[in-house]
């Protein structure tokens, strides 16, 4: 029985310290901007292609 109570107050006190972890972490501004993340999945084939566009522009000025 006592390694139930053990078990108990380290499993509540692991808790407690991730809720400290996420509560620094929410003060420091770490979860504050949540909208650019989904935007610039959705843009980053464009910023691939980019290169290779202005690779053909150059061969084309070439010839």
């Amino acid at each position: 029985m006592s390694v139930i109570y053990l078990l108990i107050s380290i499993s509540i006190i692991v808790a407690i310290c991730f809720f400290i972890a996420f509560i620094r972490a929410v003060k420091t501004g770490q979860y504050e901007d949540d909208y650019t993340p989904s935007v610039r999945m959705l843009f980053d084939d464009e910023l691939t292609k980019t290169p290779d566009k202005q690779l053909q522009t150059q061969a084309k000025k070439q010839i």
